[in-house]
């Protein structure tokens, strides 16, 4: 079974993730390898990042299980490899932001970075600059019914406000993240993603040395950002 993904570069793509079946018992091995994509497509290697983005995403899955958020996770398969029911994919994701970015800022005359009460949902389709999409696109051409997409939504929501929650007690502000989602068995579950990629975090304290989320762009910037999450979710 292969996941299904639209024509462009998308999100998924940029992981690097490679699907297997691997038994009768329908799951998926997602494979995680050591090299990070940026935005030009250039290849940043670093030691041990595959391993490191399979650690993250597997907290995090258990980590959200314990809060009853749907998962298709099943278990870490081996090193940098996880195991998950095999699901269809649907072809958007949901960028869930808690600041104000760029482009919202020049929309509304808002400072960049400013926090916000309540949080924005926008459904990208892909990953270039013109990726955005509205719901009533994702309803309009079929991709994604109305009732599941709210309760898409819900999820986006609630996923949110635990890992809001997690950020806070360790001093640091979830920025943004990305979640993706799949059908298994006619159900809507979280199929990704906890990655450095998604996972936008900034310190409360910004005095001290950090690692500016939005700017991972050479080895030593995406290895320095991975283990700080990594850091953070074994204290």
């Amino acid at each position: 079974m292969e996941v299904k993904t639209n024509n462009n570069h998308s999100l998924f793509d940029d992981l690097q993730k490679k699907d297997h079946k691997i038994d009768a018992q329908d799951f998926l091995v997602v494979e995680y390898d050591d090299y990070f994509e940026v935005l030009n497509g250039k290849k940043i290697r670093s030691k041990d990042l595959g391993n490191k983005f399979a650690s993250l995403n597997a907290f995090f899955f258990d980590y959200l299980k314990e809060y009853n958020i749907p998962s298709t996770f099943f278990k870490n398969f081996d090193g940098n490899k996880l195991k998950f029911l095999k699901f269809d994919r649907f072809p958007f994701h949901v960028k869930v932001l808690n600041t104000v970015d760029k482009r919202t800022s020049k929309l509304f005359c808002r400072k960049e970075g400013e926090h916000l009460n309540l949080p924005m949902m926008e459904f990208h389709i892909g990953s270039g600059k013109d990726s955005l999409i509205s719901e009533s696109h994702v309803i309009s051409f079929e991709i994604c019914n109305g009732e599941d997409l709210k309760l898409i939504s819900r999820i986006c929501s609630k996923v949110n406000v635990v890992l809001k929650s997690f950020f806070e007690r360790r001093n640091f502000f979830l920025a943004e993240f990305c979640c993706h989602f799949g059908k298994c068995e006619d159900k809507i579950y979280l199929v990704d993603d906890f990655s450095p990629k998604s996972i936008k975090i900034i310190p409360f304290d910004t005095n001290g040395k950090w690692h500016d989320p939005y700017k991972l762009t050479t080895s030593s910037g995406i290895k320095n950002y991975t283990d700080e999450l990594m850091n953070l979710i074994s204290a």
